[in-house]
């Protein structure tokens, strides 16, 4: 990555920059053509087919494992996605996101052992909003 590019991003390198941008290139057409005020399952389904229609891997409410002291627990997390088997996706349809469902976002990254996370809200009237957690 060139100098120029590190400054445009206040010298951070951003992870999976091409992956994330065509996930929310999907984002975005489902909210496009759906706006706001469904139910988050519906926001499920319509995402997978625009992740389908975009050739983005992605795997739909897998079981990650959980483990305590390295013996794994009968619990488990169940993110809505995770895309190129590297980026954890977490749907919304609220108001407002808390501070819980970022905290939600976080614990799968660490149960699913990934650096990537997007916490994605269709329930805002005005816009989608997309919030990036790296590990």
């Amino acid at each position: 990555m060139s100098l120029k590019k590190l400054k445009k991003y206040g010298g951070k390198v951003l992870i999976y920059e091409n992956e994330s941008f065509v996930i929310r290139g999907a984002i975005f057409e489902v909210y496009y053509q759906l706006g706001p005020g469904f139910l988050e399952a519906v926001y499920q389904e319509c995402l997978e087919k625009e992740f389908q229609v975009r050739n983005i891997p992605f795997v739909s409410q897998p079981e990650l494992d959980l483990y305590y002291k390295g013996e794994k627990l009968n619990q488990f997390y169940k993110p809505d996605f995770v895309c190129f088997n590297c980026i954890i996706l977490e749907l919304k349809a609220l108001s407002k996101v808390s501070n819980e469902h970022q905290a939600q976002v976080l614990n799968y990254l660490k149960a699913g052992q990934m650096k990537l996370g997007l916490l994605v809200n269709f329930g805002s009237s005005s816009k989608v909003s997309i919030d990036r957690f790296v590990l």
